[in-house]
């Protein structure tokens, strides 16, 4: 153990608290109390930032709770139960509460006072956190518990009373400098956020591109040119595949029909017109722009369009410590098609192969607040199967460029269309046929590739702003670390030989105690 600074000792929690007061466990409304109605407070209402007021939930009417567990100014709150990251929270409490009450999973604990900024500095403090989870108990992570005697175990340096006042103000100062700081960089990261929505929506609008059409003007495909192209080529695949199964048709009626019949290749979807009005209420794009459907820009081939069906459910039987990799919905959110992988093996893939996913393709998740998030899984990943939950989309790249369409589906008008189609009544999810109805801009090739271009480069530069503020942060995060660091090992603030030693102080803390406790007794 670190030798301690002249003037400290080292005191438990059970030396320091002069008692412990908790609520009652009650079956509550599950919403935040109205003016003339009394709550108690959820564990969220403690964690490691304010006293949170509004996570609370409302008592019966019946209930008459003791007035002495109603929060009040001064209150040094802790919660007893709850994660892993956040059991052992404590908050103090800067206003008068009189309808909350404590609840049994949140506990009051009645200190000195004066001793009640430099706990709550320490226990805030990643050395006080691993102390307060080190003594939690439980099977799972989500759910941990911290008993009043494994509370009351949990050492705590303590230096002399005076000296705690000035560490504290110390702290405080250097905090204060540190959060201007943070909310600036949180604001650029906000900014961040609004700039790439506006970005995708001058895109959209066909903005970005306007001096680009001009110089091209001559070599743009009006609507109804690139419309009839798509669908010629439509018509030819779909004549060859048709003449291939009557081929394969003849040659296995001619062998005696022995094995599986042939199945007659399906007939692709035509481009669902999109009406002036629908595509006035989605948004305004250029008059050379057309508008279509996914299944028309999706890639046809015998019997699919390049759209769904939506991944394969799996048991967690099904998965393999090697193999062909599978994709979650995480992935798609985060972008991240190498986080947390799991496999499954190659024969449970061939089973599965309806619901392989390849380079190229754009995967969309189907549920989600909103439902909808995409990304293109990469062009140098081997082929994976997609999980529950996940579409794929693999888009025609003879008419239509993967990047243009996966940004499409990102920027406002369409993501409002995936929020209407959604159904359900405890979770939104987009259905296969759902997702075929939604309506998306289309320029020619050359303009499409031509935007990718604009957003890539701009969008990549945002990117790496962001993770230039995410960086910052952390460093943020790391000095306030190391300043309480300092704090705690006596490296703040000069020591002052007039101070009252701590061992002198717990002396006092414990004397009171006792009178305490025998008055009680009388």
């Amino acid at each position: 153990m670190t030798e301690l600074p002249k003037g400290w000792a080292v005191a438990t929690m059970g030396d320091l608290l002069l008692a412990i007061q908790a609520g009652k466990s009650l079956k509550c409304e599950e919403r935040p109390p109205k003016t003339n109605e009394r709550g108690v407070v959820k564990v969220s209402a403690v964690t490691w930032g304010k006293f949170d007021a509004a996570q609370s939930k409302t008592l019966p009417k019946n209930f008459e709770p003791m007035s002495d567990t109603a929060i009040k100014a001064g209150d040094f709150l802790f919660s007893r139960a709850n994660t892993l990251e956040l059991v052992g929270a404590v908050v103090l409490v800067r206003n008068d509460h009189p309808n909350l009450f404590l609840s049994d999973k949140i506990l009051r604990l009645d200190l000195d006072p004066a001793l009640k900024p430099w706990l709550l500095k320490y226990l805030q403090s990643l050395e006080g956190k691993r102390k307060l989870a080190a003594v939690s108990t439980g099977n799972q992570a989500s759910m941990r518990n911290i008993g009043q005697n494994e509370l009351k175990s949990v050492s705590i340096p303590l230096p002399p009373l005076n000296e705690q006042c000035r560490i504290v103000e110390k702290i405080d100062a250097m905090f204060e400098g540190i959060d201007k700081g943070v909310e600036n960089l949180r604001g650029a990261k906000a900014a961040l956020a609004l700039y790439r929505q506006s970005l995708l929506k001058s895109a959209f609008e066909g903005k970005l591109t306007v001096d680009w059409r001009a110089q091209n003007a001559d070599k743009l495909e009006t609507p109804k040119t690139l419309l009839a192209r798509i669908q010629k080529e439509r018509e030819t695949r779909y004549k060859s595949a048709l003449d291939d199964w009557q081929t394969a048709l003849a040659e296995w009626r001619a062998g005696g029909e022995v094995g599986r019949k042939p199945g007659k290749p399906r007939r692709f979807d035509d481009n669902l017109p999109v009406s002036a009005d629908e595509a006035s209420e989605i948004g305004t794009v250029p008059q050379a722009w057309a508008w279509v459907r996914p299944s028309f820009i999706a890639e046809p081939s015998p019997h699919s369009i390049g759209i769904g069906p939506f991944g394969s459910n799996l048991k967690v039987s099904d998965y393999a410590a090697s193999g062909v990799p599978l994709v979650f919905v995480r992935n798609i959110t985060n972008n991240n098609f190498r986080l947390k992988l799991q496999f499954v093996s190659a024969e449970k893939a061939e089973e599965l192969s309806s619901h392989g996913a390849s380079a190229g393709d754009i995967l969309i998740t189907k549920m989600g607040d909103p439902p909808g998030d995409c990304a293109i899984y990469p062009l140098d990943a081997p082929d994976a199967i997609i999980t529950a939950d996940c579409l794929k989309f693999r888009v025609w790249d003879t008419f239509a460029d993967r990047g243009f369409v996966a940004y499409m589906l990102r920027c406002a008008p369409v993501k409002n269309q995936l929020g209407l189609i959604t159904q359900g009544v405890a979770q939104k999810k987009i259905s296969v046929e759902r997702f075929k109805t939604v309506a998306i801009p289309l320029p020619s090739l050359a303009e499409q590739a031509e935007i990718t271009r604009i957003l890539d480069t701009r969008l990549t530069a945002a990117d790496r702003m962001e993770a230039e503020i995410d960086a910052a942060l952390t460093r943020a995060d790391a000095l306030r670390q190391s300043i309480l660091k300092r704090a705690f090992a006596g490296n703040l603030v000069p020591q002052d030989p007039a101070d009252e030693p701590a061992p002198t102080l717990l002396a006092r803390i414990k004397a009171e105690r006792a009178k305490a406790t025998k008055s009680k007794t009388k």
